[in-house]
């Protein structure tokens, strides 16, 4: 039987080597032993496997813009010619952006409810908080007033006259004809005549428009309204219609 091979120095001297190199490597710094590695090789990718999520840096979300929106309300012309395009921006507060045809000139801003003022190149335009604009221009003539037609004047004249049976009437001549309007004492309306229905009855009593035959200055009739009494057979009065004034009087007992 083979006796065990003693062990030689020089196997017990690189056991003591190897030991001691080990030693060295544990008490480097974590550090530096991190710095001094290679780069690890990334995972393979088998078939069928989704690549390992990498992480990326964390964008921070994007911050809601602090404008308000602008709700287009209408464009209007201005006195030169430009436009100005209208928005409501939110409670009393508009906008108008001027245009000179594709030029943008600037941009009125009303706010708080107020008008805004602006001019350029000797045009004045105000923006109202309801969103309507007026404008002017310096050197253009101001616009004369249209002359406004005058409500027709109705010249008429009246005689009143207080009837023999105590009605009143009221001999008008004017533009619209002639007439007699009739009443009782206290305003009670009881009808017209004029030339074209000259006659009413009213109680007994007879109203006439009567035609004199002659033309009097102006090219009118001359007119007379006659009251006759149908109670008392026929008495009757006539007045002249232009003054009023009782120009004549007929009796039934005694003739005239």
């Amino acid at each position: 039987m083979r006796s065990p091979r003693p062990t030689s120095r020089r196997t017990a001297f690189r056991t003591t080597a190897v030991l001691a190199g080990a030693t060295a490597v544990l008490a480097l710094p974590v550090g530096a032993a991190f710095a001094d590695s290679p780069a690890a090789p990334q995972p393979r990718v088998l078939p069928g496997v989704e690549r390992p999520a990498v992480d990326r840096p964390i964008t921070p979300p994007t911050a809601p813009s602090s404008k308000p929106a602008r709700g287009y309300v209408t464009t209007a012309r201005l006195a030169d010619g430009s436009v100005a395009k209208i928005y409501e921006i939110g409670v009393g507060h508009v906008e108008a952006d001027v245009f000179a045809g594709t030029t943008r000139l600037g941009t009125l801003a009303g706010r708080d409810g107020r008008p805004a003022y602006g001019r350029y190149n000797g045009l004045h335009i105000t923006l109202y908080p309801n969103g309507t604009v007026s404008s002017w221009v310096e050197d253009a003539p101001k616009p004369k007033p249209k002359p406004q037609p005058k409500p027709e004047v109705v010249q008429e004249s009246a005689a009143r006259i207080v009837m023999p049976d105590g009605n009143v009437a009221e001999a008008v001549y004017g533009a619209h004809g002639d007439r007699v309007d009739l009443s009782t004492a206290n305003g009670h309306r009881l009808g017209t005549i004029d030339l074209k229905d000259p006659n009413v009855l009213n109680d007994g009593w007879m109203y006439k428009l009567v035609r004199d035959g002659r033309d009097g200055r102006d090219g009118r009739h001359v007119l007379k309204f006659v009251v006759i009494d149908g109670k008392s057979g026929g008495n009757s009065w006539v007045y002249d219609f232009d003054s009023g004034r009782l120009i004549e009087r007929y009796m039934v007992a005694t003739g005239k």
